[in-house]
């Protein structure tokens, strides 16, 4: 009965083990993934660049430079990975405010599991199983965002700049739920055709406070499978900055826009191109053509990792990307055909949609 237990029970307790601990590097993992087709298409090399519905996720800043004239805009993105097992989605909007200058966004990520058995009441008192007590539920992160970005007087050139409200929840269930709070920073510069993008996720820390809550049914049977009983834990995603660089070239009605950003995490030693203790680096590499401003092919590659071979030597590998967008009238239409979740190709299909609803006579 001993060994069934912990069978039965191997995926919530890996779940919730992995919540338990105090601090834990890669908090908040799920918002490192990316949102919209168009910046997934480019390898998510889009902080200096980010004009759309998506910018209150890449860079706040962005949301400036979406003019009055387009609106309210509206954006949707869903895609779905290990034959339909995981899901992410986003849905957000974004409206001009009085001054012209300035914008406000709403921005929601929902990045799930759905139907993992629950197998805690298996067993009947007298320990004979029943499956009819089996149930299901879903373990998913949320975070909400709430942009304001504005655009600023400056000598020479365009300045952005940006911040997000960050609020963040996280559910397996019944069983345990936390809530976390943190802010990010963004800021923009454009001087002729080159493109500067600044991105500081998390610059104050985000502390998620885990709450855990079990039956004493529940609890007795964790203890006689060998599983320890969770309390509460504070979780702590540590800031990470993003810098890009890009620069526009016009060939008649082609533009030719190449982006390199660079992410400094700052929570210790990662498997990334530069990894150190605290600071480890990462890059990402992407190319957009557009062809009058209606049709868009991109290309990207990003998540540089070293992977050890069985004879001890290691191998630089890479995750690429290949996306296309259509502009038509009010509503643009992107696609993405990349790897969001890890780097062993695990490829998915990404569709985003974003709508304008422009004000009359616009």
């Amino acid at each position: 009965m001993r060994k069934t237990l912990l069978s039965s029970l191997f995926m919530v307790l890996g779940i919730l083990i992995t919540i338990s601990v105090n601090a834990q590097k890669y908090s908040n993992e799920f918002l490192s993934i990316g949102v919209g087709a168009n910046a997934l298409g480019l390898g998510n090399a889009v902080v200096a660049n980010t004009a759309d519905v998506t910018s209150g996720y890449w860079n706040p800043a962005g949301l400036a430079s979406v003019s009055a004239d387009e609106g309210v805009l509206l954006g949707a993105m869903h895609s779905e990975w290990f034959a339909g097992i995981t899901k992410m989605d986003f849905l957000g909007f974004s409206l001009p405010m009085a001054q012209t200058n300035r914008r406000l966004g709403v921005s929601v990520i929902r990045f799930g599991v759905d139907g993992i058995p629950n197998t805690l009441s298996l067993y009947n008192s007298d320990g004979t199983v029943n499956f009819d007590n089996v149930t299901e539920f879903s373990a998913a992160d949320y975070a909400f965002l709430l942009s304001y970005a504005q655009k600023m007087k400056v000598k020479k050139g365009n300045l952005q700049m940006g911040a997000n409200l960050k609020v963040v929840h996280r559910r397996i269930g019944p069983f345990a739920n936390s809530w976390g709070f943190g802010l990010d920073f963004g800021a923009q510069y454009q001087i002729s055709q080159w493109r500067f993008g600044l991105m500081a996720s998390d610059v104050t820390s985000t502390f998620n406070a885990w709450s855990f809550s079990f039956t004493d049914q529940e609890k007795e049977v964790l203890e006689a499978s060998g599983g320890e009983v969770p309390i509460k834990s504070l979780e702590l995603t540590k800031p990470q900055i993003t810098l890009g660089v890009s620069r526009e070239f016009e060939i008649k009605n082609i533009t030719l826009r190449p982006e390199l950003d660079f992410f400094i995490t700052t929570d210790g030693k990662r498997n990334t191109l530069v990894s150190g203790n605290p600071f480890s680096i990462d890059l990402a590499l992407g190319m957009e053509a557009g062809y009058n401003d209606f049709l868009f092919l991109r290309a990207g590659v990003g998540q540089f990792q070293k992977q050890e071979n069985f004879d001890n030597s290691e191998t630089l590998i890479v995750r690429p990307s290949l996306g296309v967008g259509l502009k038509l009238g009010k509503l643009v239409v992107d696609y993405a055909y990349s790897n969001p979740s890890d780097g062993q190709n695990r490829f998915a299909h990404i569709v985003s949609l974003q709508y304008s609803v422009q004000p009359k006579g616009k």
